[in-house]
């Protein structure tokens, strides 16, 4: 087997080995990081959703308590104006879903589907935990999901869902008296639901991943040719022409040329080496004749 090929051959090891070990690790950690890109995208629009609940309850609703004695006004809930500004924002964004999903609404388009149920029916089992993330397929592809519990800690809210009786008359001539009510002080009802959609992410991290691995087996492959090409030209080259050298003076050739190096280095050294070898078994074989 050939010194070049030996190397070449120990070289591909560690080229397939180098290579899917890096490939490994970057895509691990691209994957990752695109997760936690849209894990941050999930909880930005939560952190939004909250704000905007907060300044509804706080400011907004004080403004139409009047209004509010002769018609129920939806504006004054923090779920609905969480809701709405931020339907608002998924017709630019369409993938992008905030839902206060919840299992006994007054607004029909809060009830929780299945999937959003078994979240809910989580925390009301698991009260110790604050959120929950998942994943799912959605219609345009995956899907993250990041979950918060809607906990009944304020009392005022129970005015308006304890009991059909108890409920102002403006609240049940616009939703009517079959639901969101029966709500208890502490219980989960709910929960606040961010969907935001992995594919974008995903694909960069896809992008990446080929572009590094790309780069990375082009420079494997450019240190392959280099190593390979000085190998030849200052190993093998002169190695092959010193052996042939030798063999020729092994076989008893008179006139082989002395193989001449100007190197200092360990193939230089060698061939000067050889040289006064040969020297020294000429003069030998000179003295046994004479």
């Amino acid at each position: 087997m050939r010194l070049l090929f030996k190397f070449n051959l120990i070289f591909l090891v560690v080229f397939v080995a180098g290579v899917l070990g890096a490939g490994k690790i970057s895509y691990d950690l691209l994957q990752s990081n695109a997760k936690q890109e849209v894990l941050n995208h999930a909880r930005l629009t939560m952190e939004k959703a909250v704000a905007i609940r907060a300044y509804t309850n706080d400011q907004i609703r004080p403004l139409l308590e009047t209004q509010m004695k002769y018609t129920f006004l939806p504006q004054t809930v923090p779920a609905y104006s969480a809701t709405e500004v931020l339907a608002t924002l998924s017709k630019t964004f369409p993938d992008y879903t905030y839902k206060e999903a919840t299992l006994n609404p007054t607004n029909p388009r809060d009830r929780a589907v299945d999937w959003e149920a078994d979240i809910v029916n989580r925390f009301r089992t698991q009260a110790d935990q604050k959120e929950f993330v998942g994943e799912r397929e959605s219609g345009t592809g995956r899907a993250l999901y990041i979950a918060r519990p809607l906990r009944i800690t304020n009392a005022a809210c129970l005015s308006c869902h304890s009991t059909v009786e108890a409920a102002p008359r403006t609240l049940i001539d616009k939703y009517g008296p079959a639901n969101g009510f029966g709500w208890q002080l502490n219980e989960v009802i709910g929960a606040q639901v961010v969907s935001v959609p992995m594919a974008l992410p995903l694909a960069r991290a896809e992008q990446t991943f080929k572009v590094f691995m790309g780069s990375l087996i082009g420079i494997f492959v450019a240190i392959g040719i280099v190593l390979n090409v000085m190998l030849y030209l200052l190993v093998i080259r002169p190695v092959t022409t010193l052996s042939k050298v030798a063999n020729r003076v092994s076989l008893g050739e008179p006139d082989v040329p002395e193989f001449n190096t100007k190197g200092s280095d360990e193939i230089g050294t060698l061939a000067k080496s050889f040289a006064r070898m040969r020297n020294s078994l000429d003069q030998a074989i000179k003295m046994i004749d004479t």
